[in-house]
């Protein structure tokens, strides 16, 4: 069965979005997926937020290419989360005719977690974006288990989503079957990348070492430990796949269109 392919962001994270568009159209990638927003305060992202004529043109290269964008990142839950503040990224998003926003959770009130992510779901809802939440290992969603939790006490949303990044999966306390516990209707994409396993490795990492991995140095499908085969195996068959793949030392060295296409190629084994 032919998967739907994306370029993650981090995999062409120096790229433009009408760069990343360009790489993705020459590899064949089906879409790309564009930061819009930082992850943290003062860290990269791509701009085309109140740029017009950035956005003309992305618009236009998607169109002429073919290409798509599957999901933008990145929306964050904390304390003080108002989701109208993000209106401009989702307002971005339907521009591009995005798919689905990547959501992480900051919040550790459980409740005001779930009422964040029930108000920014119900927000959405006009733009035919998901609003897929990304569990990872060092914020209030740190398993699988959490992140559905977060969904049920929001009253499961029509647009709500898990993201389930192949690096989170092994380095959070999520195990096989609760990848294989997820409903359906809640997975819309999954994020594939290596990493030194942590059951090979026989330890827990720290929080810095678990970031620095999942910001800076990713592996390559196949050069590290995770249990890809099982990953994938355990998730939809018919489940896009965005290939998250970032080692800045690596990148440094090598053209940016040659390190995506050694990524895609990599991924194949465990996607096909």
């Amino acid at each position: 069965m032919s998967r739907v392919l994306s370029m993650a962001y981090l995999t062409a994270c120096d790229a433009t979005p009408q760069e990343a568009v360009r790489i993705a159209a020459r590899l064949g990638y089906a879409h790309v997926g564009l930061r819009l927003l930082p992850n943290a305060p003062g860290a990269p992202q791509q701009h085309l937020i109140d740029k017009p004529e950035a956005m003309r043109e992305t618009v236009a290269l998607l169109r002429d290419t073919g290409v798509g964008v599957f999901d933008l990142e990145i929306i964050r839950i904390n304390e003080g989360f108002e989701p109208l503040d993000y209106r401009p990224l989702l307002d971005a998003g339907a521009a591009l005719g995005a798919r689905a926003v990547l959501v992480a959770g900051d919040d550790a009130n459980a409740t005001r977690l779930a009422d964040g992510y029930a108000r920014l779901c119900e927000l959405m809802k006009p733009y035919g974006m998901t609003a897929d939440l990304e569990f990872m290992p060092w914020t209030a969603v740190p398993h699988a288990r959490a992140a559905l939790s977060v969904i049920e006490a929001a009253g499961m949303p029509s647009n709500a989503g898990i993201l389930v990044d192949a690096l989170h999966f092994d380095r959070s306390a999520t195990t096989l079957e609760d990848i294989r516990a997820l409903p359906r209707q809640l997975l819309h994409y999954a994020q594939i990348c290596d990493a030194p396993g942590r059951a090979r490795q026989g330890r827990d990492f720290t929080v810095e070492e678990m970031i620095h991995t999942a910001r800076c140095a990713r592996l390559q499908p196949g050069e590290g430990d995770i249990d890809l085969a099982g990953l994938f195996a355990a998730l939809p068959a018919d489940l896009p796949v965005s290939v998250e793949v970032v080692h800045l030392d690596r990148m440094r060295a090598m053209d940016p269109a040659e390190w995506a296409r050694q990524c895609l190629e990599a991924s194949h084994p465990f996607i096909a």
